[in-house]
Order: C-alpha cells, then structure tokens, then sequence
C-alpha cells in the first residue's frame, strides 16, 4: 500500500514537471516571438528613417547642384543689347532689328531666353550681346529705292507687283551731294530693310 502511494506520487511529480517545464517552454517561445516583432519594428522604423533621410539628402544634392549650375551659368545683364534677325526665303533678305532687353529677361539665364522666344534660334549669346535667327516664307515688304524728286532725295517703297509707291518726302537736296551720289541717286539707290534706309538718309544729311 505504502508502495502505490509513492509510485502515484512520483508519477505525480513527473506530470507536474512536464507540465511546468511545457508552460516555461511556451512563455519563453512567446518571449522570443515578442522579442522579434519588437526587434522586426524597430528595423522597420530605422529603415524608413534611413531612407527619409537619404531622401532628404538626395534632394538637398540636388538643390545644391542647382544652385551651383545657376550661379555659374551666364545671366543676362540691363544693358544687353538683342538682335531679331529675320531671314525672307522669298526675296532672300534679312531684316536685323535692334531692341532693348525687356525687363522680364534681366538676369534671366540662356534656358528663360529660349522659353521666351520658343520659335527662335539662338544664334549668339552673351550677358551683354544677343542674336536670335528667324526665317519667315513671306517677302520681306521692306525694299526701298531713293531717287530724285525736283532737286531733293524722296524714298519709295517697292511692292510684291515691283511697283514704287511714295514712302518719304525727305529736304535733302542732292546739290549738296557728291558727283557719285548724284549720279547713284538719279539711276535709282535700292535698299533693303528700315535700318539700312535710316542709315543712308543719315548719310545724306
């Protein structure tokens, strides 16, 4: 009798112990699967922090190339001087104008020129000096022919028919000019463009 009760105790024991030592088991396989969700998000928040932080520092590279790129590059200066040349495939004559940098383009760089004058090419540029080229399929409508009108020097203006129509009365009389041009004014001067035309009037004057 004595006997059994040791042996059910015993085996008492034995079940007590596997049961204890399950239980430790369990909580330590909860402790670790615990540990590595803990550890599996503070990787997770130091990866994104790594990342937003090389984000930011790919982005502050690139303002900072930016910067350097515009600091660098040539802007355009107040008194920079633009040339609008416009080349005339049908009579084959180009027409330079000359005009004062607008206001908007002051310390604009070559990128904001080309944005402002999308149909153009650029063919010179400087912070100072500026030619942009154009061509046009059309007549330039600026042929000019000077002659002699009653002593003085009158301009005309030559059509798309090749027709002269009065353009300008000028006081300059051709007494005070040379034998050359006198000779050059009554077979006719030709002249292409305003500018030209201006500069021969000068001439005369």
């Amino acid at each position: 009798m004595k006997k059994t009760w040791i042996i059910m105790l015993a085996i008492a024991i034995i079940i007590i112990g596997i049961i204890a030592g399950i239980s430790i088991h369990e909580k330590n396989n909860k402790k670790i699967a615990k540990n590595n969700i803990i550890e599996n998000e503070i990787n997770e928040v130091s990866e994104k922090i790594v990342d937003e932080c090389t984000d930011e520092w790919n982005r502050l590279q690139e303002a900072r190339l930016e910067i350097e790129v515009n600091a660098k590059e040539e802007k355009i200066s107040p008194n920079c001087r633009l040339t609008l040349k416009r080349y005339y495939t049908e009579c084959q004559h180009t027409i330079n104008e000359y005009i004062d940098i607008s206001q908007s383009l002051v310390n604009a760089t070559k990128k904001d020129l080309e944005k402002e004058y999308s149909n153009w090419e650029v063919k010179e540029y400087s912070s100072t000096e500026i030619v942009l080229y154009r061509e046009f399929d059309s007549d330039c409508g600026q042929h000019f022919i000077l002659k002699n009108d009653n002593g003085k020097i009158t301009v005309y203006r030559i059509n798309e028919n090749n027709e002269e129509i009065e353009y300008q009365k000028t006081e300059i009389s051709i007494d005070y000019l040379t034998e050359t041009d006198k000779v050059q004014i009554q077979n006719g001067i030709r002249v292409n463009g305003i500018e030209e035309l201006n500069q021969l009037i000068e001439d005369f004057e």
